[in-house]
């Protein structure tokens, strides 16, 4: 069976590159059937946060990127690294390396004053002398001397890589921690892994992982290296870019499908096609079309691509994504319009979600302000009092509340008045919502209810 992992680091946010390695392993696991692991790799205690990890948990579960197991801490493993390390130096495939940082210092100097790649010398691998005091040592893998590391990636091809060039990794430090290149190997092994996905800022650590897997007698995973994502300047992704928190795309307004879909075909492609549902993305995913080269983002792109999933969804879908903004700002949806019609009416004007929360305060709140230059154009005229009044006295007797009926109210009151549509349409708009703009008016004043319409009409010919 597949079994996939997302293994994330809580040193920081959850971005967008993060959540685009998150999303092609979950993407390989549901395509194969198989399953989704996610492990917190939490192993830097200095840097390590609880903001961190409550971060990356709550962008998985707004993306809806579930996992079948997990999460796995791996602060709550380390005597079972330890056990294996202890087991690693009885064997002689770890050793206990006593040198100093001025010792380790003085020898990357002399490598580099000889023009020599700066690396561990081995100096410590067959000590068998008294320890120097007042040193804890750190442990050291006894990586292999000669013979070469294969690594068949899945993106990469085949990469190979001298044993003579990797020196001798730290897996356990002097205060007594196991180091992230070592904790990684035991968990993919023991959690069964067979695919890792990840970024190819990965790939250096990927031979010295190979060789500590074959230490414990297994066969290494399968590695798929993905290129990184870039600025569009063809930078290291940064905030200036977009690489903020997945969450703060949540709070922008963004659709957790709209998001995947930008962020799926940002390095692969199946075809032309650029609209794909969740399922789509399921049943389509390959590793073989993923692009070797680094993908660059693209924030009009990744917008466009939301919006185009935001006209797909019906009302009753944005709505469930457009409360918690209307939410944020004290407005109470049960207190007004049909939220869900109210999404089907707005979407076709906006680009996010929270475009759709922001037109929508209208239709919970009456007017407390109208905009100036639609007031000035539109509220001055002699005509604009006597069209309200008309329509007021019309829909008060409305029985038919529907938007062909509204409509025709105000079809008779432009005729009355001896105005064209659009001296009844303004002033009209005006009056219910505050501003100038707004979707069909028949059609807002049909979910503001009769009740509400009534009561601002009021208001504004007081104003008049």
């Amino acid at each position: 069976m597949v079994r996939t992992r997302f293994a994330p680091s809580p040193t920081g946010y959850l971005h967008i590159g993060g959540v685009r390695t998150a999303l092609f392993s979950w993407l390989y696991a549901r395509k194969h059937g198989g399953q989704f692991i996610l492990r917190i790799e939490d192993t830097d205690l200095e840097r390590s946060t609880p903001e961190s990890v409550d971060a990356i948990l709550q962008g998985m579960a707004w993306l809806d990127l579930d996992f079948d197991e997990g999460p796995f801490y791996q602060t709550q493993r380390f005597d079972r690294y330890n056990e294996i390390i202890e087991q690693w130096l009885a064997e002689g495939k770890a050793y206990y390396c006593y040198a100093s940082q001025q010792e380790l210092d003085d020898m990357r100097e002399g490598q580099m004053a000889r023009k020599e790649k700066p690396r561990y010398d081995g100096r410590y691998r067959d000590f068998t002398g008294t320890a120097p005091e007042g040193i804890m040592p750190v442990v050291r893998f006894k990586n292999p001397l000669d013979g070469a590391v294969v690594i068949k990636d899945l993106i990469k091809g085949e990469v190979v890589v001298q044993n003579s060039e990797l020196d001798d990794l730290i897996i356990r430090r002097s205060d007594g921690s196991p180091t992230y290149n070592f904790t990684v190997v035991v968990d993919d092994w023991e959690m069964k892994i067979t695919h890792v996905i990840r970024g190819d800022d990965h790939l250096n650590n990927t031979p010295r992982q190979i060789n500590m897997l074959r230490a414990l007698g297994v066969e290494p995973p399968i590695y798929a290296h993905l290129p990184m994502v870039l600025g569009e300047d063809g930078q290291r992704l940064s905030k200036r870019h977009g690489a903020v928190s997945v969450l703060q795309y949540k709070e922008a307004g963004y659709l957790p499908d709209g998001l995947l879909n930008y962020l799926a075909r940002l390095g692969w492609s199946h075809g032309d096609q650029e609209i794909f549902s969740r399922d789509e993305l399921i049943q389509y995913f390959d590793l073989n079309h993923i692009n070797g080269a680094p993908g660059k983002f693209d924030a009009d792109k990744c917008l466009w691509t939301n919006q185009q999933h935001l006209q797909m969804q019906g009302g009753l879908q944005l709505a469930r994504h457009v409360a918690p903004h209307l939410a944020a700002v004290d407005i109470d949806v049960d207190q007004g319009a049909e939220l869900s019609a109210v999404c089907e009416l707005l979407k076709e004007r906006a680009k996010t979600v929270a475009d759709i929360a922001m037109q929508a305060h209208c239709f919970y709140q009456d007017p407390t302000s109208y905009d100036e230059d639609t007031r000035a154009k539109h509220w001055t005229t002699a005509s604009a009092k006597p069209v309200l009044q008309s329509l007021l006295q019309s829909l008060e007797d409305l029985s038919d509340w529907s938007a062909t009926s509204i409509h025709d109210v105000m079809l008779a009151a432009g005729k009355d008045n001896g105005v064209k549509m659009g001296q009844v349409g303004m002033p009209f708009r005006l009056a219910l919502t505050g501003s100038g703009q707004s979707p069909a008016i028949d059609q807002v004043a049909m979910l503001l209810g009769k009740q509400t319409v009534i009561r601002r009409l009021v208001a504004a010919i007081s104003l008049l």
